[in-house]
């Protein structure tokens, strides 16, 4: 079958809003830096494969990188690759693949599948049409959509009142991280463009579901951890209105409590067993070192002297003494910071209350 008669689409929203599964050919080292949240990478070529024809193509031209590429994925190597795109295929029937930009590898792979008796369309442009159309989809939202951002002193829930919004976009989850120095995961942060392409495919569902909404987003800073918010979206966010969640001091005390001391202790265990006991002390020790320059130096040794006391008592008091050192990096530290900078944006106020005020409060509006 020539492939010119193999189906090739370029209907990139209808794909993208409806999740469909995607076989990525590139190779993982294209792949990790970045790609779509329902993609899987089932290589046509490795990385040193890669490497290796792609000199061949500087040194000796197309035609000689193209055969070094049949020789080194041939026979046993070619059956392999088949059959992983067959797997994915049998199990995600409607599943449509791309490479890089739309061209030979993707063109070779949906030739091989034919050839075993398997039509898989392939994505016209690749990746590259793919992210180009997602950006400009975030472009055209920011237009053209209005934001609402869902703000609050640290340990007002924030993060929970997102999650029972259906048109809202959690931007932390996004990010694998929570947006303070004790927010950080146990595991690795997303790539840059995945971060990208996850909110933007989540502000384009909530869009296309619910295209007379505002779309409510937690108000975040620039940065999220060692992600940063598009530009498009950053831009539209510091010119929207506000919606601040009121909690008393010891009930976010709570909050931040179950969270940051708790949970991250449990899943520090369950993730580090043999090392967890130490890990949960020097997660907490780090993350208060890193807000040292602004919380200034005695300061930051008086809590730590709290915090130090509280790792060591934590399994005789059932971790209550962590307390201490939670309301003094609050009061100290994160309640001036917010206060601040509320204060420079205390005209886009348009709404504040406690959660089921907040809650009552978006779906009237």
């Amino acid at each position: 079958m020539n492939h010119l008669s193999l189906p090739l689409t370029a209907e990139y929203q209808s794909l993208l809003l409806a999740n469909i599964p995607m076989i990525d050919v590139r190779a993982p080292i294209e792949f990790i830096t970045g790609s779509l949240p329902y993609a899987t990478n089932l290589p046509l070529i490795l990385d040193d494969e890669r490497h290796e024809i792609g000199i061949c193509y500087k040194k000796k031209g197309p035609k000689a990188a193209l055969a070094l590429g049949h020789e080194r994925v041939n026979g046993t190597v070619k059956n392999k690759r088949v059959e992983a795109w067959k797997l994915f295929l049998t199990k995600h029937p409607n599943a449509v693949l791309y490479c890089a930009r739309g061209g030979l590898r993707s063109r070779l792979s949906q030739q091989w599948l034919a050839e075993v008796g398997i039509t898989c369309p392939r994505i016209k442009g690749g990746y590259k049409s793919l992210r180009a159309f997602i950006l400009q989809s975030l472009i055209d939202c920011c237009e053209t959509k209005n934001f609402i951002l869902l703000s609050g002193m640290t340990g007002t829930g924030k993060t929970d009142i997102i999650k029972t919004l259906e048109t809202s976009i959690d931007l932390e989850g996004a990010a694998n991280h929570k947006g303070s120095s004790f927010g950080r995961p146990l595991g690795e942060q997303p790539a840059q463009i995945d971060f990208e392409n996850k909110i933007i495919l989540d502000l384009m569902q909530v869009q296309h579901k619910y295209p007379e909404h505002s779309i409510i987003i937690e108000n975040e800073g620039r940065n999220i951890g060692g992600r940063h918010l598009p530009q498009p979206l950053n831009v539209a966010m510091a010119e929207s209105p506000m919606v601040v969640i009121d909690l008393p001091f010891e009930e976010r005390i709570d909050k931040l409590w179950h969270e940051y001391v708790i949970e991250r202790y449990h899943q520090t265990m369950a993730y580090q067993q043999e090392s967890g006991e130490q890990a949960f002390a020097d997660y907490l020790i780090d993350s208060l070192l890193r807000v040292k320059k602004r919380l200034g130096g005695q300061r930051t040794k008086e809590i730590l002297a709290l915090m130090e006391g509280a790792i060591k008592r934590q399994h005789q008091d059932n971790f209550a003494s962590h307390r201490s050192w939670l309301e003094a990096i609050t009061a100290d530290y994160y309640d001036p910071m917010y206060l601040y900078q509320l204060d420079k944006r205390n005209q886009r106020i348009a709404f504040r209350g406690n959660h089921e005020e907040v809650i009552e409060w978006f779906h009237k509006n």
